[in-house]
C-alpha cells in the first residue's frame, strides 16, 4: 500500500477557516489520502462539498475529559452529518485513577454510537507510562474499537516509535494502530510503519508524500 493511503489528512487547530478546512478536502482529494480528519462541526460543510471522500471527525478532543454522554451524543451527530471514522480521546485521568470500569464503558458506549464505523482511541501516550499504555490498549480491544491511537497532537508529545511498537505487541495483528502528532517527513512516516502503525494522522501530508523515494 502506497504511503497516501496511511495518511489522515489533518487539520484539528482552533482558528482553522472554511477555507482551510476547504483545501484540506481538495488536498486529499488530488492525492488519494485515506481520510480527513477534522473537529466535528466542519463534518456536514465537507459532505456537503464532497459525497465520496471519507472524513474522520475527532470526539472529546482533545482533553477527553468530558462525560461519556456528550461523547456519544458528539459522535451520533457526526455520523449523523456524515462522519466514517470517529477518533475519541480517553478520559486520561480517569485511566491514572485506576477506574478501569469507567475508562472501559468510556469507549463501549461510544463504540456503540459508531456502530459499523470505525472507532480510534486516542490514548495520549506522552501522559502515560508503559503500564497504562499496555491497559488502556488492553481495555480498547475489549470495547470492540477498531484502533488505538498515540496522541491528539495538542498535548506534551506526540507520536514516538516506540510507543507504536508497544501497542502494536498489546493489540496483536488484528486491531489498528495509528500514529499521530509531531510526523512531519517521509522518514518519520516510515519509521512508524515499521514500528507497527496501520494509519498516519498528519497534517505534513503532502510533504511526507513529496519526499517518498
Amino acid at each position: 500500500m502506497k504511503i497516501n493511503q496511511y495518511i489522515d489528512h489533518t487539520i484539528l487547530k482552533a482558528d482553522a477557516t472554511k477555507d482551510q478546512v476547504k483545501k484540506i478536502v481538495e488536498e486529499a482529494k488530488e492525492y488519494d489520502f485515506k481520510s480527513v480528519c477534522v473537529n466535528s462541526s466542519y463534518v456536514s460543510f465537507i459532505r456537503n462539498m464532497d459525497k465520496n471522500i471519507r472524513i474522520t471527525s475527532v470526539i472529546g478532543f482533545p482533553l477527553g475529559a468530558m462525560s461519556t454522554e456528550a461523547k456519544v451524543f458528539e459522535a451520533e451527530d457526526a455520523i449523523k452529518k456524515g462522519a466514517d471514522e470517529i477518533d475519541m480521546v480517553i478520559n486520561v485521568g480517569r485511566l491514572k485513577d485506576k477506574d478501569y470500569d469507567y475508562v472501559l464503558n468510556d469507549i463501549k458506549e461510544v463504540k456503540k454510537a459508531c456502530g459499523n464505523n470505525t472507532l480510534k482511541v486516542i490514548i495520549e501516550t506522552c501522559l502515560l507510562d508503559d503500564e497504562e499504555k499496555i491497559k488502556v490498549c488492553e481495555l480498547s480491544k475489549e470495547a470492540g474499537a477498531d484502533f488505538v491511537k498515540t496522541s491528539t497532537g495538542f498535548s506534551t508529545g506526540g507520536a514516538r516509535k516506540e510507543d507504536v511498537a508497544l501497542m502494536r505487541k498489546t493489540v496483536g495483528e488484528d486491531m489498528g494502530v495509528k500514529a499521530s502528532g509531531g510526523i512531519h517527513t517521509y522518514e518519520e512516516a516510515m519509521e512508524m510503519i515499521e514500528a507497527g502503525a496501520s494509519r498516519l494522522g498528519c497534517s505534513a501530508s503532502i510533504a511526507i508524500v513529496n519526499g517518498e523515494k
